[in-house]
């Protein structure tokens, strides 16, 4: 007795059913919305830089007037010219860019040399340092200021630029050896070895090695430093009383008014402090983009 089975070849038993394309008349209203979802985020996120500029070049009178979301009956450098007048905005600016290059700088060797040796180095209590590390990162400004104020006094730099600096570079090394720590602890073992192999020695390995492959991290982490240390405004408020060690943020607090504020004066000095981080960031957008996306390709 001989049993017939029927059977299908494979390909009717496996393929499945054709998707159905979605129509172009769908697709071309959803790239729309998004499309225009984009453009209200954007304008959204502008209107006040917007308000800002418009306001700068208008004159007292007419923000008196109209208020600030109103087209100027004209515009004028007057704001400009009264700010400049008020403020020794050079030797503010001079202060801001110098505390910030060193900060930056300075924190990111900091940050290079401790995460090398945690997570590189493989020193005892790795794991204690960088929890103590992250911790530091969460302080407030507010809670640490005593001690700081009081141990810049003992060491005689209580109104200098250098007081800052120090305070800065050791807060921002904290956040920058926690976060390389981390990159450290997955780097490549064989990349070390064959190098301690060649007889390199851990300074050379650091520098020859490490430092190559790291440099557009370290690229993205002295922008950083360089932007948040010049939006600073609290400790360098405490720290330095002296007009001639004030940075730009200081100097555009002094033109606030116990009872009455110039606007326009204060919006074209915004204008001005906003500037330079502005052109720092824009000369190194594509060293920011290059570090942010040099660990998505090995």
């Amino acid at each position: 007795m001989v049993t017939l089975i029927e059977t299908r070849p494979p390909a009717e038993r496996t393929s499945p059913a054709p998707r159905q394309p979605r129509p172009a008349h769908k697709r071309g209203a959803v790239r729309w919305v998004v499309l225009g979802i984009a453009i209200l985020t954007g304008v959204v996120m502008a209107s006040p830089f917007l308000v800002l500029v418009l306001t700068a070049f208008r004159t007292q009178s007419d923000y008196a007037a109209n208020g600030p979301f109103s087209v100027p009956d004209q515009l004028t450098l007057s704001a400009f010219g009264r700010y400049l007048r008020d403020v020794d905005f050079p030797l503010a600016l001079w202060n801001s860019v110098a505390i910030s290059l060193l900060v930056a700088v300075i924190g990111v060797l900091i940050s290079l040399l401790a995460s090398y040796a945690i997570g590189v180095g493989k020193i005892r209590g790795a794991t204690l340092v960088t929890g103590v590390l992250l911790f530091a990162t969460m302080l407030p400004q507010e809670a640490i200021i005593y001690p700081l104020f009081h141990g810049a006094q003992a060491l005689g730099l209580r109104d200098s630029i250098w007081s800052v600096v120090i305070i800065f570079a050791v807060l921002q090394a904290a956040f920058g050896t926690y976060l390389l720590g981390s990159v450290f602890g997955t780097f490549p073992p064989s990349l070390l070895e064959a190098a301690r192999l060649d007889g390199a020695n851990r300074w050379q390995v650091l520098w020859q090695v490490v430092f190559p492959v790291m440099r557009p991290t370290l690229s993205v982490l002295l922008i950083f430093f360089f932007i948040w240390t010049w939006n600073e405004f609290y400790i360098p408020v405490v720290m330095l009383t002296d007009p001639a060690n004030q940075t730009v943020p200081i100097a555009l607090s002094t033109l606030r008014g116990q009872l009455s504020t110039d606007i326009t004066e204060l919006n074209a000095g915004s204008l001005l402090s906003l500037l330079p981080t502005l052109l720092f960031f824009l000369f190194f957008q594509r060293t920011l983009t290059r570090g942010i996306t040099a660990g998505a390709v090995k």
